[in-house]
């Protein structure tokens, strides 16, 4: 992630989906009077999360029932929907009107993908499931309320922590899987180790934080009085925040089940 300074200010990130002008930019492109409203977004996101519920529940328990000799096919369905998940998601952040199909579509990707994932962590782990879904809204919820009372604002030197901090993130992440084509692994960090579980402690605060820049950027969406369809972008960005989050935390609790 490249951040961009100028005159001392902070001005945007190179990743679509984090630009501070975006909302403004989209409500200069569209004469209509339809805009966007928080209600409106909130309505949207439990809509996506709903969408990507039912299909995760549907993959987990299609999955299930699977024999022994058709793993394969488990493996193939993650595979599969993550890399068309990919794709929606793209075409959603550079073609934001569509957002209003891309998203739940998406959503619905997505829950393919979680399902899967889900199942393989919770044959491993017996209700970790549970305890992740239940710390991820609990992280969603809690973030939200301090954020409508004023006890957590996105400023500038915020904004630019954050940023960073997910940037170097992905930077590990990507490093960590060309890394792994070779055979080379990055010492420690996916471990059980003091290390490795520190490490995911950290990105599971980051991506926390990255609700704080969504609900902000979804205020600066309402008072730029951008159009109908960016609620459904703005649900899909927290989606994808949600999605992360609730990934970190089951290999966390992974880790943390490991050193038992």
């Amino acid at each position: 992630m490249i951040l961009v300074f100028r005159k001392g200010n902070f001005m945007q990130s190179s990743n679509p989906i984090l630009k501070d002008n975006l909302f403004s930019r989209e409500a200069a492109l569209t004469t209509s009077t339809d805009v966007m409203t928080f209600k409106g977004v909130v309505n949207k996101t439990f809509a996506l999360i709903a969408i990507c519920f039912l299909t995760s529940a549907l993959t987990w328990g299609t999955l299930i029932g699977l024999p022994a000799e058709q793993a394969g096919l488990a493996t193939g369905v993650l595979i599969g929907s993550a890399i068309l998940g990919a794709i929606v998601a793209f075409v959603t952040i550079f073609k934001h009107s569509w957002s209003p199909t891309t998203a739940p579509l998406y959503a619905a990707i997505q829950g393919v993908v979680l399902g899967s994932v889900s199942l393989m962590f919770e044959r491993q782990y017996p209700g970790i499931v549970f305890q992740a879904v239940l710390l991820t809204f609990g992280v969603l919820f809690s973030l939200l309320f301090a954020y409508r009372s004023g006890w957590i604002r996105a400023t500038e030197k915020f904004k630019i922590g954050v940023f960073a901090a997910t940037g170097a993130i992905a930077i590990v992440y990507i490093a960590s899987m060309v890394l792994g084509m070779f055979g080379i692994q990055i010492p420690m960090i996916h471990t059980s180790s003091p290390v490795g579980i520190a490490f995911s402690v950290i990105v599971v605060i980051i991506a926390s934080l990255n609700f704080i820049l969504d609900f902000d950027r979804i205020e600066n969406g309402v008072a730029a009085r951008a159009p109908k369809y960016m609620e459904w972008y703005s649900g899909f960005a927290i989606l994808i925040t949600l999605v992360w989050l609730y990934m970190e935390i089951l290999r966390l609790l992974g880790k943390v089940r490991d050193r038992r």
